[in-house]
């Protein structure tokens, strides 16, 4: 899809599918390197299903490090820096799965919380502080969250079968906002590899797999802000830069 679509759609639906995906090695790769930290099963391990599989782990920035460097290269690489500028970074990686053995479906939400550094107290932008696996975390502000911008990059096929997720467009905007409503949602169903870009604040959901699926639904979820920088004494847990180098 041309560029200019893509960043019509981002701005007008809240979300698109990036041109070009990540290689079918990269996707091999991912999956080792998350299969290989799970096998530790640390702190950032959330849930595992009754046969061992994971279907929920955070913290990955400091326990899968190809996490940091599968974004850092075209073509997205450049879709962040057209839509987040030049001093952005990754603040967030998580992990899901609807393994055969374990179903799960979420409710129509938005992602309001981040991970910061600490609980720095009373804020306009911040609230709700809570810890999560061993992270501090906050709900923040539209201000905030209007600057940030999520990929899922999908390690498994995506299909009716495997619960994919549905969105709401125009339900980006606030908070608030409802978009087009929930009977024109638009079910993201993708080829391994394929990333989806959203915006935090639009509206989401996901049902469960289909009784008897074997397949799984991996997701890599990566949240970027477009600075560093946070108000009222606040700090990202984490902030990953582009490399040196890698600027356009």
């Amino acid at each position: 899809m041309h560029q200019s679509r893509l960043d019509g759609d981002l701005r007008k639906h809240g979300f698109c599918m990036l041109t070009g995906r990540v290689c079918v090695a990269d996707v091999a790769r991912l999956v080792h390197a998350c299969r290989r930290s799970f096998a530790g099963d640390g702190v950032g391990v959330l849930a595992k299903s009754s046969r061992g599989h994971v279907y929920a782990a955070r913290n990955l920035i400091g326990s899968v490090p190809e996490v940091s460097s599968i974004w850092q290269r075209d073509p997205i690489r450049s879709f962040l820096v057209t839509h987040l500028g030049g001093r952005f970074g990754l603040v967030r990686a998580l992990f899901f799965d609807k393994p055969p053995d374990r179903t799960w479906a979420l409710a129509w939400h938005k992602d309001t919380s981040i991970a910061v550094e600490g609980h720095a107290g009373d804020s306009a932008h911040f609230s709700r502080p809570t810890t999560k696996a061993g992270v501090p975390h906050v709900i923040a502000s539209d201000d905030i969250l209007g600057e940030m911008l999520t990929l899922r990059i999908h390690l498994d096929e995506v299909t009716d079968e495997n619960g994919p997720l549905e969105v709401i467009p125009g339900s980006h905007v606030s908070n608030q906002s409802a978009g087009v409503g929930v009977e024109h949602a638009v079910k993201i169903c993708a080829a391994a590899g394929e990333v989806l870009a959203m915006r935090p604040l639009i509206t989401h959901a996901s049902g469960s797999s289909s009784p008897g699926t074997r397949r799984h639904r991996r997701i890599l979820h990566l949240e970027f802000a477009a600075s560093e920088r946070l108000p009222d004494g606040y700090r990202w847990h984490d902030f990953v830069r582009l490399e040196e180098g890698q600027l356009l």
